[in-house]
């Protein structure tokens, strides 16, 4: 598998980005925390959850948007450029309205994680033959439109479960993204030899 690896074409957006793949950890790191934190105060505030998911959404769009600019050539990058866009417009909105009802947080959640999750497969697919287990990446975004549309179909869900589904969420995806770091440094080291 490594050999087919090495005999592949790679872009030298791939290298770039596998080369600061600890930046995909921190986006991550950032979503397990949320998620943790999350189901570790469960009775937390509507006003509170909107702080930590204007937090994270904003932490995840500057790690995004760092990752696209350390990686070089921004062409074969666009995709990440956009989540990042996103990430850091999502935190701003979310700052700026903390006044936002249960459903209108569901319902921007929800958008956010649709249109972030279909860039993150779209990401995946542009570099799915010049890295193995894109999957990940794959899984991550499906994940997140999974996640998009159970929030816009089902908005009125109490702010308890909100929380939890929002926690759970941002745990699975903290974790996939961690695997695809990991799998990127695997990349970096591959490319070396």
């Amino acid at each position: 598998m490594a050999q087919e690896t090495a005999l592949r074409p790679a872009l030298p957006g791939l290298h770039a980005l596998a080369k600061n793949w600890w930046l995909l950890l921190l986006r991550g790191i950032a979503g397990i925390i949320f998620g943790v934190l999350a189901f570790v105060w469960p009775g937390i505030t509507l006003l509170t959850l909107i702080i930590f998911y204007g937090a994270y959404a904003l932490v995840d769009g500057i790690f995004a948007i760092a990752a696209a600019i350390r990686g070089g050539e921004a062409q074969s990058r666009w995709w990440l450029i956009l989540i990042g866009i996103l990430g850091i417009a999502a935190g701003l909105l979310t700052f700026l309205w903390p006044g936002l009802t249960a459903l209108a947080l569901a319902m921007f959640i929800g958008v956010w994680s649709l249109i972030h999750g279909i860039f993150e497969i779209v990401g995946a697919i542009k570099i799915r033959k010049e890295i193995d287990n894109e999957w990940w990446l794959i899984l991550s975004g499906a994940l997140s439109v999974l996640f998009g549309l159970v929030m816009l179909l089902m908005p009125g869900a109490g702010a308890l479960a909100l929380v939890w589904v929002i926690g759970a969420y941002s745990i699975i995806f903290g974790v996939l993204f961690v695997a695809f770091a990991y799998r990127l440094k695997k990349h970096s080291h591959e490319t070396k030899t």
